[in-house]
């Protein structure tokens, strides 16, 4: 006799699984991999290894050892928190930081609220704002790509931070890249940002094996043009053109490869789009008026706290009625 075997839905699948997607977000970091490799040489190769390693290894130490469960390291989310904690590093930064980086990733942001599918901020971000609080000369000295003349010095960002503080009007601080130097890496930077066009080229590669929707990182990237237009059209001298702010410092990497997370980002279009535009909005306010040049990583922690609100708010319709 055969048994009905009753279950939840979903009861069609689609082929999806956390192991396919995080490797279609490795695969389509491998352009930006690439020129990390390029521009800073053996330096991001280590850098990013030891991210990589340390995220992983510490998951499968604490969920082996301390909270006793069936490690979890297979399904490759350790790896892609390894991977962008290391895009949003400087390839100089000392090991022992990159390490501390990682466990507080995985460990505090991660594995304290239960793992994968329970966090409440993206781990990766949340590594890098824990550093970039506890070391910021460290995390602010930033290599140029070995190209380049000099080996330090400031982001695009720092330098037009720096030169509107002084009383300098945009127009006036002549070590500003052009837009074709952003577009190419030819900039100072963390290992992720220095080069737009393999970062574009990976969000490419992910709307065509659909492991994300257009709605978030077109929202971020939409809001933040207009937003900085807004202010760039009310004072040229005293603010950066739109473009020069969607290219510059992690705007494209923060859009496309952080903020897209699946665990802390909202579930709806609606909502996605809500929540894009809160981060690229508060990237602009962050960058022109708060004491960090950059603000990309604030505006996504922040908004990944209000993602909850925003589900509750941006609920589907829902088809049919209980019948009493």
């Amino acid at each position: 006799m055969e048994k009905l075997t009753i279950s939840p839905s979903p009861h069609v699948h689609s082929g999806d699984s956390v192991r396919r997607n995080m490797l279609g977000v490795c695969l389509a970091l491998v352009p930006a991999l690439v020129a990390a490799l390029w521009f800073f040489g053996v330096d991001a190769l280590v850098v990013i290894l030891t991210s990589i390693a340390a995220c992983v290894g510490f998951e499968y130490l604490i969920q082996k050892f301390i909270l006793k469960v069936q490690p979890t390291i297979t399904d490759g989310s350790a790896i892609v928190t390894g991977l962008i904690l290391a895009f949003n590093l400087p390839s100089n930064l000392p090991l022992w930081i990159v390490v501390l980086g990682a466990l507080f990733a995985i460990g505090v942001c991660k594995l304290t609220f239960g793992g994968l599918g329970q966090n409440i901020v993206n781990p990766a971000i949340g590594g890098r704002v824990f550093l970039l609080m506890s070391f910021p000369a460290q995390m602010t000295s930033w290599p140029k790509p070995s190209v380049v003349d000099a080996y330090t010095g400031a982001t695009p960002l720092g330098l037009l931070k720096e030169g509107v503080k002084s009383g300098k009007s945009v127009s006036e601080i002549i070590d500003l890249p052009s837009t074709s130097d952003l577009l190419l890496g030819f900039c100072g930077g963390s290992l992720g940002e220095v080069m737009a066009l393999c970062l574009i080229a990976g969000f490419i590669v992910m709307l065509i094996m659909k492991v994300i929707t257009w709605h978030i990182p077109v929202a971020v990237i939409g809001s933040m043009f207009l937003f900085e237009g807004i202010f760039y059209l009310a004072n040229p001298d005293r603010f950066a053109d739109p473009v020069f702010t969607i290219l510059t410092g992690g705007a494209l990497l923060g859009a496309i490869f952080m903020a897209t997370d699946y665990v802390t980002s909202p579930m709806t279009p609606l909502g996605m789009i809500i929540y894009g535009c809160g981060i690229g909005i508060l990237t602009v306010l962050i960058r022109n008026f708060g004491a960090y040049p950059e603000g990309m990583s604030f505006a996504i922690l922040l908004m990944n706290l209000v993602t909850p609100v925003i589900n509750r708010y941006c609920k589907p319709k829902r088809f049919g009625e209980v019948v009493k």
